[in-house]
């Protein structure tokens, strides 16, 4: 199920273009990361699915539907610094917002629990540390069960520590079946938890696609063996390879689509050799976010 799609969507301000003739589209299920430098139309884009801004002109669905409020009850958002009241605990924070949404105060426990906040329930919200203050955003957002969760820079101002907590915590989230969109710039965290992304620069879409085969031409295998000359003989034949090259006493193999460890060690035996090292080399997505935003 395609749980949004946009059409041409478009936000000017004045002489300003923030988003120009956007289209792209989110599967059910997919962790989303949205990216771009500053000012590249990320928040805007935020802003203009969640009816927060209105478009210049486009359009959007949501669950293949025009958008309503019906649809919107469907969407737990956390767009800027989460706001509660400092003096209360994380409970009466919860049971505030519960009553806005109109939702079960039985729900509080549950997403306690999910955000690992149970043990601080009690504790008034000025005592938090940044990380907890987002994941008790993050629960609030969910409090309703919503199947979409968007977050907007999640990990922005976090301790490594804090960065991990929210990375394993959206994770845990998408686990349970739920579709996020991830807007961020810390493109390491993106590859680590998103499915798919989309890179925006200046308001225009340059990429949209998943993280697996954005990186598929960048991943590398090392191989070695005591004989290393024959090793090096050994491929000499084998059609697999875009590239073989010795570095720091490996050959370095960039494989073609379909070559894995698994052929390269079958190649291998078939010629009696014995690998004594064998490592797959991922790609980086820093690297093709610089590629795209050097296009011209």
């Amino acid at each position: 199920m395609t749980v949004l799609e946009t059409k041409g969507l478009t936000k000017q301000y004045r002489k300003i273009t923030a988003l120009n003739n956007l289209n792209f589209y989110i599967e059910e299920g997919m962790i989303f990361g949205l990216l771009g430098p500053n000012g590249s139309g990320k928040t805007t884009t935020l802003g203009l699915i969640l009816n927060v801004l209105k478009p210049t002109s486009g359009s959007y669905k949501w669950f293949e539907q025009a958008p309503s409020a019906e649809s919107r009850k469907k969407i737990g958002a956390i767009l800027e610094i989460p706001c509660f009241l400092p003096y209360m605990t994380a409970v009466q924070n919860l049971e505030v917002i519960a009553t806005i949404k109109e939702c079960s105060l039985s729900h509080i426990d549950r997403v306690l629990e999910l955000v690992g906040l149970t043990d601080r329930k009690d504790d008034p919200f000025k005592t938090f540390s940044l990380g907890m203050k987002q994941r008790l955003a993050i629960g609030a957002a969910l409090l309703a069960d919503p199947p979409v969760l968007i977050l907007d820079e999640p990990t922005n101002g976090l301790d490594p520590q804090g960065i991990v907590e929210i990375r394993e915590l959206i994770k845990e989230i998408a686990a349970s079946g739920k579709t996020i969109v991830l807007a961020s710039h810390l493109l390491d965290e993106v590859q680590k938890v998103c499915t798919d992304f989309m890179v925006l620069r200046k308001g225009e879409k340059l990429y949209q696609g998943s993280v697996k085969e954005a990186l598929s031409d960048q991943v590398t295998l090392e191989v070695a063996s005591p004989d290393m000359t024959l090793l090096t003989e050994a491929f000499s034949d084998f059609t697999g390879l875009k590239k073989v090259e010795r570095k720091n006493g490996v050959l370095v193999l960039t494989p073609e689509n379909g070559v894995t460890t698994s052929t390269i060690s079958q190649h291998l035996l078939e010629r009696e050799i014995v690998l004594s090292h064998l490592v797959t080399k991922e790609g980086s997505l820093e690297k093709q976010f610089l590629k795209l935003l050097d296009q011209e």
